[in-house]
């Protein structure tokens, strides 16, 4: 009989569930094998599955992937070796399933037709476990994208057999006993874009659970325990439960503020006898969620409690070694409060960051969530993973959840709520489109910026008038590092680390940080200068941390302060709290340590350069200085045509001549200008439909411009003052390094 030995790999995304075996094409041409075929695995069970071609990335490892369903069936764990050969399948005349005892399932109407047009061509064992997709329009109750495990109780005839249109599928409700260890557990396949931390977690729990000799070789005692930390929704507790359920050990789970008791001694003891059961059951996984919840730092809490329970869990963890196959594993997105007598070897060992997923991680995600998802062709994953930055695990099933609800909406119109059965024909022509995909995106955002989130108006660059030279700069300074990094990398410089925009009042610089934002299609943080100042001491450094500290979680990002100036004021002007001196240090440090930062730029405005800290302005921190000022003649008419867009102008309205005649005005003046005029006009005829060239002559003589000869003249000396006096000879000033005279 021609078989051979391979190692088990975990299946792809897409294949979980549906009984497919990947192999290499050596493998197939060895084994005489073509795609579709049915193969028998023999692990220390035997189970069927249909084979298919791996991809190349997959050539010559000498693997086979499957998923947990059809490992659970064989009885393997990843990394075991099994035995694979081509199956004698014959087709089935009857197939009995039924649930297995923990799950409870009610049948619909139609379900075993709907169960046996899943399992069609699929290939089946007696005592296997056949998972069935549960989805938004099924039978089951349960939740959608989440496969049902059920049992196949008798085949007839016995040995492989193949499910087709013939086969009578019988389902049963009562469950059947032996099989609690399924619950549609989840399985490494339900998780996405966490390969190295899974890699990590498994050679900490699953080595020495199945192969304690090796630690016994080597002489070293098999770690203890994991934390597992990172931002709320990447996936923590999720490792956790795949962990337990691959490595089908015991597995308890310790919710922390569950065990906490107001009787003396009682939350103890609640987590003595959690440990003493898991030691009775070994091999054994606690599982705590939460650890900050109930292992604060002993030394910044007041209750007795906590401390009481810290001290407890301490000496449960020291005395782990007499416990034999007991692993803790922990998890928390505070890592920082948890005490520090925990966080050393011997007790959590390996800490793992579970940190936000990138872009091959986000797009595996979403293959997971859209599983079950009747997609339209004209949606790209990829494309969508790439709009999705910052995006944490959860956030990805939020926008698959409501791009489904949203696809819903467009058929309720159609279905007959009163009625108990939809048709079949409008569930089938049900389709998730890619505009479904695009409103989700607009209503689904980062988890880590909902604090700091602000809704950007739609800004783009045609509505920045009359600024050419200052928006290239801001293009190169800004959009450049987040979008082409190659170009830096290729001259081999680092990017800038932040722009300071300066300028006259309304010369349109919180305007352009808004263009910015959109345009680089950035998560936009926008701190205003006097929100973040608190009469605390510490809490305004804080704040600061803080947002720089969500930034880095969800980059590419933009953090924009407004009004610089009230943030970070010179140094030792002061008297009082001394607050802005604390806020200017805490800033120069976070931006100091920009390198380590990618992907995270800085721009802030100003309309008083002269007295922000001198330490701020030097290169390696807001290294490109942007003057803002006042527009010419050709930026005064191009902002006169994006004002006057939506309004009718009359015939003999000039547009260059009311251009030239506004010398001094900046862009909030010339709109200011355009709002009198369109009103001068309605005062005179409310009836009016047009606005004339009277009306905006008098609306130029209501509105004063806001640059004077001092105002130019303060902004020529500040700005001589910052690039170190350069003026290019034609005239237009340049941007450059600053040096300081």
């Amino acid at each position: 009989m021609n078989e051979v030995q391979l190692e088990v790999a975990k299946a792809y995304p897409n294949d979980s569930g549906r009984g497919i075996a990947r192999l290499d094409p050596d493998t197939l041409l060895h084994l005489k094998l073509s795609p579709g075929d049915i193969i028998e695995i023999e692990g220390a069970d035997t189970t069927a599955a249909k084979v298919w071609r791996a991809d190349r990335q997959d050539w010559n490892t000498d693997t086979v992937r499957i998923d947990g369903f059809t490992r659970q069936n064989a009885d393997v764990g990843i990394g075991e070796r099994v035995k694979i050969r081509k199956a004698d399948a014959k087709k089935a005349e009857t197939l009995v399933l039924a649930p297995p005892e923990d799950a409870s399932v009610q049948f619909g109407s139609d379900a075993a037709g709907m169960v046996k047009r899943q399992i069609l061509k699929r290939p089946v064992v007696g005592r296997d476990i056949v998972p069935v997709m549960s989805s938004t329009n099924h039978p089951f109750m349960r939740s959608p994208g989440q496969a049902i495990p059920l049992i196949a109780v008798e085949t007839e005839p016995e040995g492989v057999v193949l499910v087709t249109e013939d086969t009578e599928v019988e389902l049963r409700e009562e469950p059947i006993s032996g099989f609690e260890g399924t619950g549609g557990g989840i399985t490494y396949e339900d998780i996405g874009g966490l390969q190295n931390e899974i890699q990590r977690v498994r050679e900490m729990v699953e080595l020495p659970m199945k192969h304690p000799q090796i630690f016994q070789k080597l002489g070293i005692e098999p770690p203890q325990g994991v934390l597992l930390h990172g931002p709320p929704g990447t996936g923590k507790t999720l490792l956790a439960k795949a962990v337990a359920n691959e490595t089908s050990a015991s597995f308890f789970s310790i919710a922390g503020p569950e065990i906490i008791s107001k009787y003396y001694g009682e939350s103890e003891q609640q987590l003595r006898e959690i440990f003493e059961d898991a030691k009775e059951e070994s091999p054994a996984i606690i599982f705590i969620d939460e650890l900050d919840s109930i292992a604060p730092k002993r030394e910044e809490v007041t209750g007795e409690v906590e401390r009481r329970v810290v001290a407890q869990l301490l000496t449960m963890m020291d005395g782990l070694e007499g416990r034999g196959q007991v692993i803790v594993i922990a998890a928390t997105n505070r890592v920082d409060a948890v005490d520090p007598a925990l966080r050393r070897p011997g007790r959590f060992d390996r800490e793992i960051e579970i940190g936000v997923p990138d872009e091959t991680g986000r797009e595996e995600i979403l293959t997971i969530h859209t599983r079950g998802m009747p997609l339209s062709d004209d949606i790209s994953l990829p494309q969508l993973a790439d709009d999705t930055h910052g995006f944490v695990g959860a956030d990805i099933e939020s926008l698959t959840k409501e791009a489904a609800m949203r696809a819903l909406r467009r058929y309720l119109p159609e279905i007959d709520l009163d009625e108990e059965d939809i048709p079949p024909s409008l569930i089938d022509r049900m389709i998730v489109k890619r505009e479904d995909f695009g409103g989700a995106l607009s209503e689904v955002e980062p988890s880590a910026m909902r604090e700091v989130l602000v809704e950007l108006p739609k800004v783009s660059w045609d509505d920045v008038g009359g600024l050419a030279e200052a928006k290239s700069t801001v293009k190169e300074s800004v959009e450049w590092p987040l979008s082409d990094t190659e170009k830096f990398t290729r001259m081999g410089i680092s990017p800038p680390s932040g722009v300071l925009l300066y300028g006259p009042p309304g010369t349109g610089k919180t305007l352009m940080a808004k263009a910015v934002a959109n345009e680089t299609n950035a998560n936009f943080i926008s701190v205003r200068g006097p929100q973040l100042l608190s009469k605390w001491v510490g809490e305004s450094e804080k704040a600061i941390r803080q947002t720089f500290r969500k930034a880095r979680q969800v980059s590419p990002t933009v953090i924009f302060f407004d009004e610089l100036d009230s943030l970070a004021p010179g140094r030792g002007s002061e008297t009082g709290n001394n607050v802005s001196e604390r806020v200017v240090n805490q800033l120069l440090t976070e931006l100091d340590g920009l390198e380590d930062m990618e992907d995270v730029v800085v721009v802030a405005a100003t309309n008083r350069p002269d007295i922000i800290d001198p330490a701020l302005i030097r290169t390696g921190r807001f290294d490109r200085l942007v003057m803002i000022g006042q527009p010419s003649v050709e930026g005064r008419e191009e902002i006169l045509k994006i004002h006057t867009q939506e309004t009718p102008l009359a015939p003999e309205v000039s547009l260059r001549e009311l251009a030239e005649r506004t010398e001094g005005y900046v862009g909030s003046d010339i709109a200011n200008i355009t709002r009198e005029a369109a009103i001068e006009a309605l005062r005179e005829d409310e009836g009016a439909d047009t606005v004339e060239m009277r009306h905006f002559r008098a609306a130029l003589d209501s509105v004063r411009p806001t640059i004077t000869e001092d105002l130019l003249e303060y902004y020529e000396s500040v700005e001589e003052d910052l690039t170190g006096g350069s003026t290019p000879p034609t005239g237009g000033r340049r941007e450059g390094h600053i040096g300081f005279q």
